[in-house]
């Protein structure tokens, strides 16, 4: 009697001691993440400022974490194949998202019928990139403030006319929320893509665009184009001379572009705390923030709660805009 009631107690006990260790697994497998490589998915061609970020970040989080972190670059569709890859992964965190803010937050805006959602879809991980815009004109125009390019627009209703690299594009949306603020009317020519926009801006069959500085740069310096205001908080290192919007009296014409990481929706917390432990610290490097700065971009860190905030204020912020100026995907 004694030794079945050893037994019983034995049983219980080893059965106690496995319902504790299937509680604790999950624990322990967050406690080794990664213990593989992990793939980040791009949602741009290579070259790109969202390519760009993704390996600036990339190489330093592999260090860190003592695993690889391989790019993979899944352009299209305004961003939906790496979305829809990203989404249908296992949220485990060895499949994450680098996605540009323009399809995260306006593509779903614009297109109907899409196989992922911007906030159901994903859970946040940290913003590593953030890119003010910069508002330029051809040089051969007679303005040189932003003072006097309103001043020009409502004087020429409709004349001036402005590239982007397609309909729906952050380029058209900010744009579309100057011409909103100031009161004044321009003309839309969408472009497949920023090279072919620029290429016209710079041979004058274009008047202005309002775009992100990288592929600027270059031209701003050379004198092909010339710089008007920044759509960001502050300057920027590489423009210093360039006044924000705010300073050029339009305070609300922020707009950036930012680059983003993801991952699937019901990725544990404790997977996604750490990454975003990890890419605050490099991001914090001074190595890091020149790199960035030489890109014409700011390291501009937000962790889970701040960026799935303001993913969603940027919903709200650019749907207003987007449906004021009838701006669809076609």
């Amino acid at each position: 009697m004694h030794d079945r009631t050893l037994t019983t107690s034995l049983r219980r006990l080893l059965a106690a001691a496995g319902l504790a260790a299937m509680a604790a697994a999950p624990l322990a497998a967050g406690a080794a993440y990664p213990d593989r490589p992990i793939t980040l998915i791009v949602s741009a061609a290579p070259g790109g400022t969202t390519d760009i970020a993704a390996r600036l970040i990339a190489q330093p989080l592999a260090q860190a974490l003592g695993q690889s972190v391989v790019v993979e670059n899944k352009p299209g569709a305004s961003g939906s194949i790496a979305a829809q890859a990203v989404s249908r992964a296992n949220p485990d965190g060895y499949t994450l998202l680098l996605q540009y803010s323009g399809y995260q937050v306006i593509t779903p805006l614009i297109t109907s019928g899409l196989n992922w959602d911007p906030i159901k879809s994903f859970t946040p991980v940290a913003n590593v990139l953030s890119a003010p815009q910069v508002v330029v004109v051809r040089p051969t125009l007679p303005i040189k403030s932003m003072k006097e390019l309103v001043d020009y627009a409502k004087a020429h209703p409709g004349e001036l006319n402005y590239a982007s690299s397609g309909n729906g594009s952050l380029q058209q949306v900010a744009t579309e929320l100057l011409n909103q603020m100031a009161g004044i009317k321009t003309t839309h020519i969408p472009y497949k893509g920023t090279g072919p926009a620029l290429a016209d801006l710079l041979s004058g069959s274009v008047d202005m665009t309002i775009t992100t500085p990288p592929p600027l740069l270059g031209q701003i310096a050379a004198g092909k184009l010339r710089p008007l205001a920044v759509t960001g908080k502050t300057r920027l290192e590489s423009l210093p001379n360039v006044p924000t919007a705010a300073e050029a009296g339009y305070p609300d014409l922020l707009v950036s572009s930012w680059f983003a990481m993801y991952a699937p929706a019901n990725t544990p917390k404790a997977v996604v705390d750490k990454l975003a432990g990890e890419i605050e610290k490099i991001m914090k490097t001074d190595e890091f923030r020149k790199k960035a700065a030489e890109q014409g971009a700011q390291a501009e860190f937000m962790g889970p709660e701040q960026l799935a905030k303001y993913t969603q204020d940027e919903l709200v912020r650019y749907k207003a805009v987007v449906e004021k100026a009838h701006i669809t995907a076609n």
